[in-house]
């Protein structure tokens, strides 16, 4: 009978990680002494130019003052700007009123007393010459920085007054060969009609699929896999007709470019087989199999790519095993062999387990063996957290895939304490000592150390950093970058090497259950309009019911 609570390996893998970030709003206020006023606003601003807090639905600004307000001082003394692509301040006429029942609240409103602009940033400047009656002033201009975020509607989307400019991502959707172990099956039909809210919004220009699309990894370990791999992709796409039809609707009307960017649990999955499911659709890949960056946005600024390339277990393994595979093109690394187990215990109920693994000795003063003892960790953990009725020696993991062909136990992936004291495997012999060239071959630019890589593998925040670690330390260029992989969907504003504000975001995920974050998440890249200043990213949530809701606060950058 199936088993009713499916869940993400992803998100049992990673630990819950509280990344500290830049702050999103201007501190409203300032600091309190004799005769000095303090003011707070109802809307959340920031300081700094580049960095405008989005607000949504934005009709009147209402400063509240520490003291009742002179209205004397008060004429000309707000002034109110609108930011342009240039980085040029406009000022825009405004309507200043003091609340004559509450004289320390100041109202200000555009010139029309109307919503003020979606997609556009401004800037708001209270000069300090306003005093209370008391005397009282601010010991400086106030000034903040806010933009007025999009309006959603059923459609998904905004409604924007001009040509198509939107770029969606989607990730981690997960569709499973087989619905009694598949991921996503409850959340199935809303994903078709979330695509066909895409396929009918004007504004949209691109739909980006970040990873993970066609599951070849969440599958029980006595699953045995066809003899053509094309054969199993054909599978899960005949078994998940509907959504496979809904993108094939939008390649084939053409007016949304739909791009494919490889992810981990669809691997294997080679351009050809994805070209036969979904004819016309572009492909983002590298020059190794299993990876790929999608460069998109007017300045190339946007980097969109899975998340897994430097991920110690879920990265492609172009190095071990293959004295084993007898094939010089195997790359599956051991997270492959970790799903197979997790979906086992997922099936089997979490079984009680006498799979008690032995402690080992850690060699602390060998470095090679310390990592292996590690690894030995991890496997540790997970062994006790994904309980398996199957004995560690049974010969119960099926294979027939990337060149393996024999049945392979537990005890085959884990490290054994010789009698000699060091730790030795049969799969993935060494795989500690090859991570440095491992990362080379899969174009990690700033290397991490095997030790860091495998203790942070399962710690979310750990991908996260790698926006800011592989890409904006690097390149000023990319103020953008999106990953999918640890499901946990999320906005960080961070900064790159020359100083500006940059935006990183995870896409988040459509499987099911998804252990507690959100569910049916994407992201929707707005760039500026004409003559406007801000780029906009928003992170929504699909709902069965087929409304949209803002998930976290938008963030925004200038040019």
């Amino acid at each position: 009978m199936k088993n009713e609570k499916f869940f993400s390996i992803t998100l049992l893998l990673m630990a819950v990680f509280a990344l500290g970030g830049c702050s999103q709003a201007q501190q409203s206020s300032v600091n309190v002494s004799a005769k000095v006023m303090t003011v707070q606003s109802n809307i959340a601003m920031s300081n700094e130019a580049d960095n405008p807090t989005v607000n949504d639905s934005i009709q009147t600004i209402k400063l509240t003052f520490s003291e009742p307000l002179d209205s004397k001082t008060t004429s000309g003394a707000v002034k109110l700007y609108k930011m342009d692509s240039g980085g040029n301040s406009e000022e825009e006429p405004c309507i200043v009123r003091i609340d004559p029942a509450k004289p320390a609240i100041m109202n200000i409103n555009n010139k029309k007393v109307d919503k003020f602009t979606e997609g556009e940033a401004y800037k708001i400047v209270v000069s300090s010459k306003v005093k209370s009656t008391a005397g009282s002033a601010l010991n400086k201009d106030f000034t903040g920085y806010f933009a007025a975020n999009y309006t959603q509607n059923l459609a998904g989307i905004a409604v924007l007054n001009e040509t198509r400019s939107q770029v969606v991502v989607i990730s981690d959707i997960h569709l499973g060969v087989n619905d009694s172990f598949a991921e996503t099956t409850k959340n199935r039909q809303a994903l078709v009609d979330f695509l066909g809210q895409i396929k009918n919004s004007p504004n949209v220009k691109e739909l980006v699929i970040g990873g993970d699309l066609l599951d070849g990894w969440f599958l029980p370990m006595d699953y045995k896999l066809p003899d053509l791999q094309s054969t199993f992709y054909n599978s899960v796409a005949a078994n998940n007709k509907p959504v496979i039809s809904a993108f094939n609707a939008i390649i084939r009307e053409g007016k949304i470019k739909v791009t494919y960017v490889p992810g981990n649990h669809d691997l294997l999955l080679t351009k050809a087989d994805v070209n036969s499911i979904f004819p016309g659709i572009n492909q983002a890949r590298d020059n190794v199999q299993g990876l790929g960056t999608y460069i998109t946005g007017a300045k190339s600024e946007i980097a969109i790519e899975h998340g897994h390339r430097c991920n110690f277990f879920c990265a492609p393994d172009p190095i071990s095993n293959r004295n084993i595979t007898k094939n010089d093109t195997s790359i599956l690394p051991p997270g492959y062999f970790f799903t197979r187990m997790a979906t086992s215990s997922v099936i089997e109920g979490h079984p009680a387990s006498n799979n008690t693994l032995p402690d080992v000795t850690a060699n602390k003063n060998d470095k090679s063996q310390y990592q292996s003892f590690l690894y030995f960790k991890t496997w540790q953990g997970l062994i006790a957290g994904l309980p398996v009725k199957e004995k560690l020696t049974d010969k119960a993991i099926k294979t027939n895939i990337d060149g393996y062909t024999q049945d392979y136990s537990l005890s085959d992936l884990i490290p054994q304490q010789t009698t000699d004291g060091t730790l030795d495997m049969t799969l993935y012999k060494g795989i500690q000592d090859t991570w440095g060239e491992r990362q080379k071959l899969n174009g990690v630019k700033v290397k991490i150390s095997a030790e860091d890589a495998i203790i942070k593998a399962t710690d979310a925040g750990f991908t996260d950093i790698q926006a800011k670690n592989q890409y904006f330390d690097l390149d000023a260029a990319k103020r953008i970058v999106i990953f999918g992989h640890t499901h946990v969907a999320r906005i960080l504003p961070f900064s790159n090497l020359k100083g500006q504000k940059t935006i990183y975001a995870n896409a988040g995920t459509w499987i099911d259950d998804a252990q507690g974050y959100p569910t049916m998440t994407f992201l929707v890249i707005t760039p500026p309009k004409s003559g406007s200043a801000v780029q906009l990213v928003n992170l929504y949530k699909y709902s069965a019911d087929k409304t949209i809701t803002q998930w976290e606060q938008a963030q925004a950058i200038t040019n």
